[in-house]
């Protein structure tokens, strides 16, 4: 895989000068400078501008600009423009429009408005990324290849086109039919299919409809589950399409697209592979934890092993797509940016750099505002920052995230999770997820979020929440791991069904019984109003006694593990809650509920000092988050207050130079300024090696 060539961190973003008259342009450039922009994203949604017929590409307005911006310094993220097909192919090739859910035909109109499995857009889309690769690949401004924008961003489609290509997909996944009625449970309700023909698409004309919280409902588990990542598979495959396209022409440039951090509808660890560097647009709202912001950002980074990250899209001040979209506060943005770099981004790249006059986009933020200079707010914070990753130069660059803790994150089982027919409605798989990473981001842990593919023996702590879908040889892995030293935690709702949502008969939690040495009796559906208790056998200390849980209460029988913790409530008052089972040179923990945030923000933290894994600074007050990223031996530490309020802080004896200032930091007390950062250049760093594979003092998570 390529690496980005970049002196600096990137700043800059997506420019739309196809908008605007030509007389502006320079304009533009002048401003760029001022901000210290150095990177811009070209060519997002041009693609009925540079092919206007069948036959005609055109070209005049991107030559031209290329050399402008090459001229000024200016280096150029090439996309491929093809999220949104021209109208002329609309109206002579109708096999481009999506089928919706629904299951009507739709007219040309929105973006990301094509069928990914129709044979004229992949033609065209991969003829158009050849153009583009043939003309600009000696173009000394072009530094990366950026295909289609935000892929999945519209509804899926339900045409015969990919009505055939499920049934190629599902015969090359199955084999016989046989194995896909199996597969599919399909003598549940008589649905046995006697010919490949027989399989059509699951939506509101055969197996689904809107269910509750604006979830899909569905019949048959099995089948829906296959159309989704038969569906992330097809924009996949376009993706590929045109990175062959690029890559045929231009093999030393590497190539992205941008993805949507949490999104459901891709399976981004499978994307990845195909991907040179990781690029993301992040878009929180005014309200959204910064912790959740934060875990995105880590799992961004987990989707290559911890390689750097891009930045690729952020608004300087406010969205348009919200309810209500908030402007960013004083520093918000500064801070929000620094943010990314301290986990893992070295990029930080806005959309947009001129604000559009018209459609729907037209209030959302700019580095040039609709006023046209550079005496805003906005700019000014801007240029700012520009100033800032000037001075940080190279510093950072290439620097990783070295993290004790990680969490598994596996976008099959969050589809499976969410679409079962039970036990509840209320289970989000995302909320289960962000809540543990929130316990430890609060206690300052570092944390890597992993894939079921990842490499698991660096980690001494392995957090699988709500693992639902336990695939074909997962349990086997994490019995490795367990046995080798290493401590999992998992919890309710884990172990029950197989790759192909199966349940795994003989009690849950399945394969993973043995590991846990537990079995599952039954699953309890808490009512919203409804609250059970998790009470200690013993209280460690630091710890109260009872905490509050809800959602699922797991009616445990121990088969070896210690119980640690049980239900206070209800007729399965007294049974497990929380058990631990020594493994081989580890231990396994099951949670068997949904606990209150209290339980795991003062568990987890004791649970982690316990194994050796020290927070960045202990101690943090509220609202303030650390990171370390290191390389060749120097650790960088970040510190950022999300206050508005300046704090104090105890730098635990860590002594440094703050990079921003240049000012020595020393390793006491120091008073950071609300929504500011520091970034300090460690005067020593010793990385902490994992202790996974040491054989653990026998007993001590008896205290625990």
């Amino acid at each position: 895989m390529l690496s980005i060539r970049k002196p600096k961190i990137w700043y800059g973003g997506d420019y739309n000068p196809d908008q605007w008259e030509t007389g502006v342009w320079d304009e533009d450039l002048r401003l760029f400078k001022l901000a210290g922009i150095d990177v811009v994203t070209l060519n997002v949604f041009t693609w009925a501008k540079n092919q206007p017929d069948e036959e005609t590409y055109d070209f005049q307005w991107l030559d031209e600009m290329m050399d402008k911006l090459h001229a000024d310094g200016i280096g150029v993220c090439l996309a491929t423009s093809t999220a949104v097909h021209p109208a002329w192919m609309a109206r002579k090739y109708p096999d481009v429009l999506q089928v919706n859910f629904h299951g009507n035909k739709r007219k040309f109109g929105g973006r990301h408005n094509f069928c990914p499995n129709s044979p004229t857009y992949r033609t065209y889309a991969a003829r158009m990324a050849e153009k583009l690769a043939e003309r600009y690949k000696d173009h000394p401004a072009l530094l990366m290849w950026h295909i289609n924008n935000e892929y999945g961003g519209a509804g899926n489609c339900y045409c015969d086109n990919c009505e055939g290509a499920f049934r190629v997909w599902a015969q090359t996944r199955y084999g016989t039919l046989d194995e896909l009625n199996r597969a599919w449970n399909t003598s549940f309700w008589g649905h046995t299919f006697y010919e490949w023909e027989d399989i059509v698409l699951p939506n509101e004309l055969s197996e689904e409809w809107q269910g509750a919280n604006g979830r899909t409902a569905t019949n048959f588990q099995g089948i829906s589950l296959d159309y989704i990542g038969f569906y992330s598979d097809s924009l996949l495959d376009c993706f590929k399409l045109e990175c062959e396209a690029v890559r045929k022409h231009t093999p030393d440039i590497p190539v992205t697209t941008n993805l949507m951090g949490a999104f459901k509808k891709l399976d981004y660890h499978k994307w990845a592979k195909h991907m040179d560097v990781v690029s993301w647009d992040n878009y929180p709202r005014l309200d959204t934890p910064y912790s959740f912001t934060a875990m995105v950002h880590d799992l961004m980074r987990g989707l290559k092993d911890g390689q750097p990250f891009m930045l690729m899209e952020q608004t300087p001040s406010q969205q348009n797509w919200q309810p209500y979209n908030s402007l960013k506060r004083p520093g918000v943005m500064r801070l929000w940016s620094y943010q990314a770099v301290a986990r893992g981004a070295d990029t930080v790249l806005f959309f947009q750099l001129r604000r559009s006059v018209g459609a729907c986009e037209k209030y959302h933020g700019a580095v040039i505002e609709h006023a046209g200079h550079e005496h805003t707010r906005v700019f000014r914070e801007c240029s700012r920052l520009g100033a800032e990753l000037g001075k940080l130069a190279d510093q950072l660059l290439d620097t990783r995230v070295r993290a004790k803790a990680a969490i598994l994150f596996d976008w099959e089982n969050w589809w499976a999770v969410e679409m079962s027919s039970g036990p509840t409605i209320a289970l989000n798989y995302m909320d289960e997820i962000h809540k543990v990473y929130d316990a430890l981001f609060r206690s300052g842990v570092e944390v890597d979020m992993v894939g079921a593919e990842a490499e698991l023996s660096g980690y001494d702590l392995l957090i699988a929440p709500v693992l639902y879908m336990v695939k074909q040889g997962m349990a086997d892995r994490l019995e490795q791991y367990v046995e080798a030293g290493g401590t999992l935690i998992t919890t309710f709702f884990s172990g029950i069904v197989d790759e192909n949502d199966l349940v795994r008969t003989g009690g849950y939690p399945g394969e993973l019984r043995k590991l846990l040495g537990l079995w599952v009796e039954e699953i309890d559906a808490l009512l919203p109003s409804q609250r059970n208790r998790i009470v200690w056998k013993e209280t460690p200390p630091g710890l109260k006694q009872v905490y509050g849980c809800g959602l699922l209460c797991d009616l445990v029988h121990s088969e070896g593990a210690i119980v640690k913790a049980v239900f206070g409530d209800d007729f399965y008052h007294g049974m497990p809650a929380l058990t631990v089972n020594r493994f081989g040179e580890g231990e396994a923990w099951y949670l068997a509920t949904s606990p209150e945030a209290d339980f795991l923000q003062e568990w987890l933290p004791r649970l982690c000092s316990s194994l050796g894994i020290a927070p960045v600074i202990p101690g943090l007050p509220e609202g303030v988050e650390t990171t370390l990223r290191s390389k060749d031996g120097q650790g960088y530490m970040f510190i950022l207050n999300h206050n508005e309020d300046s704090i104090t802080i105890n730098l635990g004896g860590r002594l440094g130079t703050e990079l921003l200032t240049g000012n020595r930091v020393p390793g006491g007390e120091m008073k950071l300024a609300g929504r500011d950062v520091w970034i300090v250049r460690l005067d020593s760093y010793e990385p902490v090696e994992s202790k996974s594979g040491e054989r653990r003092e026998k007993g001590r998570y008896e205290s625990i």
